[in-house]
This record gives C-alpha cells, structure tokens and sequence, in this order.
C-alpha cells in the first residue's frame, strides 16, 4: 500500500527525481516524459468523466482505465532489471495483457449500433465527445513517448499496446458519446475556393 506523509518533499528543486527503485533521473528524461505523458492522459480522463457521471457503466468503465493507468505509471517507473544486477529480480507492478484485452472487449462492447463511418471524424459533437477526443489524443503522446522509451530501453510490451488500445476506446467513446449523429464528419476540401 502507499503511503504519502509529505507532497513537499523539496527532492526535485535540483531538477531530477527518482523512481520506484530510488534511481535518480533528470526531470526532462525520456522516462519521466513518458511517466508525464500518462498522468496528463489520467488527468484528461478525470475531466472526462466530469461528463460521464450520469452514466454508469462508461463512467465505471473509465475509472478502471485511470486506475490503470496508475498501473502503467508504476511499471514505468520501475525500470527492468537484469536478475543478478543490485535491486534486480524484485517483484515489481506491470501492466498485463488481461488489461490490454479487457480494453478490447470494452471498444468492442461500445462499437456495437454505431453507424459505420463514412469520413474521418472531427473532434466535438457534445462537450462530452470533445473531451474524449483531447484525452484521446493525450494518449496518442503518451503511446509515442513510451515508444520513444522502448526504443532505447527494455520496457513491458503490454505498455504500448495499453496505450495504443486507450486510443482507440476513446475514439469509440466520443462516437457513443455523439449517438445517435453527433459526429462532425470532415468533409474534405469542404473550405477551399475555387
């Protein structure tokens, strides 16, 4: 269980922080973005469900996802670890692939009676809908920033695909939020003359 005493804790005023495993890192490294990235996601996600309240089941459905989020975050920030290094071998909180496939089911659940789209969607349609497409696309930088993370470092496979399905949910989610023709359709070269 966590246990927080103190916020101020004056640890970052040098400009690092440290993660799970008490490794000192540099506020602008590309694990702490990533780690970033996914609470901003979290965060548009609570603003979301601001929209969400009077409907249950999205409403719960979203408080697991920010809940694993939390998950993903502290799979972040507790880097892999070869077995015979110091601190390797410890059992640590990482995201599964049961979570990536809950996220499946659910896009798939919500899919269903959602006319086929005929055009790209536009974010808006309700308030509701516009702040599934910001969180949506918070989480297209959170995926690009773990990516980016992955490439240089050994990373739970489960983290992207998490964040990649994420994306997509809240797609599904502004379209259910926008039923039954809600959706701002792009009309391509709608706006050009002549």
């Amino acid at each position: 269980m966590v246990r927080i005493d103190r916020v101020t804790t004056r640890g970052g005023d040098g400009g690092e922080t440290s993660l799970a495993d008490g490794t000192r890192l540099p506020k602008d490294a590309a694990r702490i973005a990533a780690i970033g990235a996914v609470d901003e996601t979290n965060a548009a996600l609570g603003l979301l469900r601001l929209h969400t309240a009077a409907m249950a089941d999205l409403d719960a459905m979203l408080g697991r996802v920010q809940n694993d989020l939390f998950d993903l975050g502290a799979d972040l920030a507790s880097p892999e670890r070869v077995e015979n290094e110091p601190g390797g071998g410890k059992t640590r909180l990482r995201l599964t692939p049961a979570q990536v496939a809950r996220l499946e089911g659910e896009i798939a659940a919500l899919n269903v009676g959602l006319a086929p789209l005929r055009s790209f969607v536009l974010p808006g349609g309700t308030t509701a809908a516009a702040h599934a497409h910001l969180a949506r696309t918070i989480a297209r930088r959170a995926e690009r920033d773990v990516v980016h993370l992955a490439a240089a470092e050994p990373l739970n496979p489960a983290l992207v695909a998490y964040l990649n399905r994420l994306s997509d949910l809240l797609f599904v989610v502004s379209r259910r939020l926008n039923a039954p023709d809600r959706d701002v359709l792009w009309q391509p070269g709608a706006t050009r003359e002549g």
